[in-house]
């Protein structure tokens, strides 16, 4: 008997500050599977997570939505986890980086490396914005290229050229929270000095704890120097104040992963099996990995393990990488509906289904994963369905009509031959190979299907004297059955609680299938998952485009009311928020001709419209002067939001918000068929 290890398991914290989509749940169910195999395995594996909950996003969000930073990240935290509970993703403890485990963490550690002389301050020059009072991060500054002149390009990169700039070459520079132009101003910053462990990170990336892409690219990293890391935000910031510094925030990305830490702590404290310095002291020989997506290593290979050993905690045996998630073979898309929430998923397919998928597809490698649709139905479809499922439903009524009892097998060295494939796919799992794993274990699901057909009960069971042999056949079937839903039931755990309903026994351990189920009394079968059809799909597919429709209404409005005003209706917006549908339809959407447009003086983005509505006459303020001349929207019709609270502005007050679409080639104003008029409500 294998000696049993002793293993603590995390994923990456997700941010508090939006939904679960399908991009995340990649992550969490590779994560889960690989713990719930290590579990079934009698290892003690313990998974833990959290959300993160530190950052301006977080504090800006909650000041748009009218509550406190704590209301928010609580409420989202709840969504979170109930997403994933929802997929059968079962954290041993679930916490929050905005706990007193994880400020005591930061603390510690941040002080350990002061001590040891590892941490550095200067003054550094940042764009400041005068009417927020805050300095801004690159993503929340827009401006026009300073290479290619395209307008509403971001603070450090254009998406138009692909330039890369400070913020302080853009032109006319504007505050995305605000609108105001920033300032340039110099404030004190904290530093980790990440080039003291170039020796040890040399040493630590390059000796098996990686994937070799991740290892090569970080060699590269380190080949060319590493340089300090600003760890410190001043206030206002929602986070941890730092020691003995008043006014300066733990960075974000510092107290994240030492989320890890608080989570695992806070677990300690709740169990008494549990030991925290067993697992993080700095010799212990117990196991701790890290599964993430391959855009955070710098983080988790770089900064984490430099982090931990100065300040004599142990670092990770491993960090493991995964790709992104395509959808038809491109990036998840708002516009056609591939961009898929969790809860919208969960609306419409069995989580089995998506588990199965991605299981059959991930690899030990960083490849990027594709869920093709169309493939996804029939995976499921053939194999869950038309394999797996379909050996216990054929065998089972013979074996209940029989008294429900299985007998001696007709085939035992079929069945040791499953049971011999053991090794092979526990080590595939092991690896995070599962799609070898899966197909394995299909494999062995054709020849369980073929050697059932050639054995034809049906027809044995209608000559004289043939039931014991019926039945040894079909409790052969059963118990091959049993083996293969012993070794997927790391990825369809609702499945597997199925089958011990319908086996009547305690646990599908990999231990156990060593002996088969005779004399077993086991209970009459019900169907364990249904067939995907393509109207599902397209059903699933609609709803996340409405899903966008409604998430983009959101965005207007919040431009709308922007006292800046020079943000324009397609500013990608960091802090949109997901509504409910009947929160989408209290939106009063209603026929409007333009009956004046004219330029707002000093306004680079603004267009002033005067708007009938059928008898009421309404100004609004919108942000498409690039692509329009006044000239050619009068006597336009538009769509308004007619119940939207007016909002004063610098150049007046806007009583409403006209809708719009577009991309990065230009702006549109939604125009209704020429037969509507204005006053008439869109339905």
């Amino acid at each position: 008997m294998p000696t049993q290890r002793k293993i603590l398991v995390t994923s990456a914290l997700p941010y508090a500050n939006g939904p679960i989509h399908l991009g995340h749940l990649l992550e969490y169910i590779q994560t889960d599977i690989w713990t719930r195999f290590q579990k079934s395995r009698g290892n003690t594996c313990t998974y833990v997570c959290a959300d993160d909950a530190h950052g301006t996003a977080i504090m800006l969000r909650a000041e748009q939505e009218g509550i406190t930073s704590q209301q928010l990240i609580d409420r989202v935290r709840q969504e979170h986890h109930q997403d994933f509970q929802d997929f059968h993703i079962r954290f041993d403890n679930y916490y929050s980086t905005h706990s007193d485990e994880n400020r005591y963490f930061s603390e510690l550690i941040y002080t350990r490396l002061r001590d040891k002389g590892h941490i550095a301050t200067r003054e550094i020059e940042q764009m400041y914005d005068p009417e927020k009072g805050l300095f801004l991060a690159d993503r929340f500054i827009k401006g026009t290229c300073p290479k290619c002149k395209a307008e509403d390009q971001y603070g450090d990169n254009c998406e138009k050229c692909g330039a890369t700039y400070t913020p302080a070459e853009l032109i006319d520079p504007r505050s995305a929270i605000s609108g105001a132009t920033p300032v340039m101003k110099s404030s004190e910053h904290y530093f980790f000095k990440l080039q003291d462990f170039t020796d040890f990170l040399q040493d630590w990336t390059q000796t098996g704890r990686l994937q070799e892409q991740i290892a090569n690219k970080l060699k590269e990293w380190l080949d060319a120097g590493l340089q300090e890391w600003d760890i410190s935000r001043d206030a206002p910031y929602f986070g941890f104040e730092i020691p003995d510094a008043p006014g300066k925030y733990f960075y974000v990305w510092l107290d994240a992963p030492i989320g890890y830490l608080a989570s695992f702590k806070n677990l300690c404290e709740q169990r008494d099996d549990l030991d925290f310095d067993d697992y993080w002291k700095a010799d212990s020989q117990n196991e701790v990995y890290h599964f993430i997506g391959k855009d955070i290593v710098n983080f988790h290979a770089l900064f984490w393990p430099a982090m931990l050993s100065g300040a004599d905690f142990r670092t990770p045996n491993s960090v493991y990488c995964h790709g992104f998630v395509t959808v038809n073979g491109a990036k998840m898309s708002k516009s056609r509906g591939t961009f898929i929430k969790a809860r919208t998923y969960l609306d419409h397919l069995n989580p089995e289904y998506l588990r199965y998928y991605f299981a059959a597809k991930l690899t030990g490698r960083v490849d990027d994963l594709d869920l093709n649709l169309e493939d996804f139905v029939f995976r499921v479809n053939s194999d869950l369905v038309g394999k797996l499922v379909n050996i216990a439903s054929r065998c089972a009524g013979f074996v209940k009509k029989a008294g429900g009892t299985l007998s001696e097998m007709k085939e035992p060295e079929l069945y040791q031959r499953f049971v011999a494939a053991e090794e092979a796919i526990a080590a595939d799992y092991e690896r995070r190979e599962y799609g070898r794993a899966v197909r394995q274990i299909m494999d062995l699901a054709d020849e369980a299907n073929t050697w059932i057909n050639d054995q034809q009960p049906w027809v044995l069971a209608k000559e004289e004297g043939k039931g014991d042999e019926v039945q040894a056949i079909c409790s052969t079937g059963i118990n091959l059955f049993r083996v293969l839903m012993t070794y997927l039931a790391p990825v369809l755990p609702e499945m597997a609680e199925k089958t011990l309903a319908f086996l009547k026994i305690d646990a599908l351990d990999w231990a156990g299938i060593q002996q088969p189920l005779v004399g077993h009394e086991i209970a009459k079968f019900k169907p364990m998952i249904s067939r995907v059809d393509k109207d599902t799909i397209e059903a699933l597919l609609e709803a996340s485009r409405e899903d966008a429709k409604k998430e983009m209404a959101l965005k207007e409005a919040s431009v709308s009311s922007n006292p800046g005003g020079e943000q324009g209706p397609l500013q990608a917006d960091p802090l949109a928020e997901e509504i409910s549908f009947d929160d989408f339809i209290k939106v009063d959407l209603r026929i409007a001709r333009i009956t004046r447009c004219e330029h707002v003086e000093k306004a680079n983005k603004l267009l002033k419209l005067t708007l009938d509505l059928g008898g009421e006459t309404r100004t609004v303020f919108s942000g498409i002067k690039k692509a329009y001349q006044p000239e050619d929207l009068e006597g336009k019709l538009t769509v308004l939001v007619a119940n939207l609270a007016p909002r004063k502005m610098k150049f007046g007050v806007s009583e409403g918000m006209v809708l719009a679409a577009g991309d990065d080639d230009g702006i549109y104003l939604l125009e209704p068929h020429e037969g509507a008029k204005p006053g008439m409500r869109v339905v």
